[in-house]
């Protein structure tokens, strides 16, 4: 069996665009690698924020539909989001983040690593964790982020999934991934690929009385995983299928491959290839800045823009 290798994004439901733009290039100092459409709703954007070049398992990327009602968290759903700070850089996150509005939890340890629990303007709940990305993991700072380079996000940490039965979860991600329970802390259960570091893993609650999740501004909509190449999907994708899962065919996004799949209890998945990346249809020196999309879309670019709300670049100036 072919397993995945870490974290490749991780999408979720956002209110006003405008407003997500500001928190998570301007407050979190990300920058927005891709701006896009939902290439199955092309009246919404898809808006990607990651390192300097969008490299996989950096990007942290949104759907923004307002319109919709605040997300219900409970079991059937992705929950908290963990993002990678440099060790010892929580202090300066929580300065940071109480000075633009944004009330934090007391940091504490977790798996003996320091995390600081947050939600974002929209409800999305978050957290910073101090750590390590495994080996090969490729990061590069954003030069104009309004972060300094040495207290900049990394990357995609871990996240976290409530379910109220967890022995057909655990078989799936072993047996379709390659995904071992390892450590369990108050009540959390650990499952790691690879070295196990972050970047590599998810934390799973078992609570049999959780209200079911429901999608809405503020959750999570999948959680996607790395596969190297489309022959490596292929070996996964089939991997799930032997495992009892029912994936997607191949589906092309253009900047990589997707296979998508839900687990037992109900988390939607995505498996996506590590290319070609996102520097197949813009500089990288200029990502972001224009409105790109696939070239199947590119016929009806009147036509979808027209559809789509204003969205304004912002200073990343004024956030220093």
């Amino acid at each position: 069996m072919q397993n995945v290798t870490g974290m490749h994004h991780i999408t979720a439901i956002s209110g006003d665009p405008q407003e997500n733009l500001a928190f998570y290039q301007g407050v979190l100092g990300m920058r927005l690698v891709k701006r896009s459409i939902n290439q199955d709703a092309p009246d919404t954007y898809h808006l990607f924020f990651a390192d300097h070049q969008g490299n996989p398992g950096t990007d942290i990327t949104f759907f923004p539909w307002p319109q919709m009602g605040p997300a219900q968290h409970g079991a059937g759903n992705w929950g908290e989001v963990s993002l990678t700070v440099p060790p010892g850089s929580i202090p300066y996150w929580q300065e940071r983040l109480t000075r633009f509005g944004i009330k934090t939890g007391e940091p504490h340890a977790r798996f003996g690593e320091m995390v600081l629990p947050f939600s974002d303007p929209h409800g999305m709940q978050l957290s910073l964790l101090e750590a390590e990305l495994y080996s090969g993991f490729g990061y590069t700072p954003w030069e104009n982020s309004p972060v300094p380079a040495e207290y900049q996000i990394r990357g995609l940490g871990g996240v976290r999934l409530t379910v109220r039965a967890s022995d057909a979860t655990a078989r799936f991600f072993h047996d379709a991934m390659g995904f071992s329970a390892t450590r369990q802390e108050g009540g959390w259960q650990r499952f790691t690929i690879g070295e196990g570091a972050s970047g590599q893993r998810f934390d799973v609650l078992v609570d049999p009385t959780a209200p079911r999740a429901k999608w809405g501004v503020g959750a999570v909509h999948h959680v996607a995983w790395r596969a190297t190449d489309p022959d490596q999907l292929e070996q996964v994708r089939l991997a799930i299928s032997a495992a009892g899962g029912r994936p997607t065919d191949h589906i092309d996004r253009f900047w990589f491959v997707s296979v998508y799949v839900r687990e037992p209890g109900g988390a939607l998945c995505e498996i996506a290839t590590d290319g070609p990346g996102f520097g197949v249809d813009e500089n990288m020196e200029n990502l972001g800045e224009a409105l790109v999309l696939p070239s199947w879309y590119e016929p009806h670019r009147a036509e979808i823009e027209a559809g789509l709300p204003a969205l304004q670049d912002i200073d990343p100036g004024q956030y220093r």
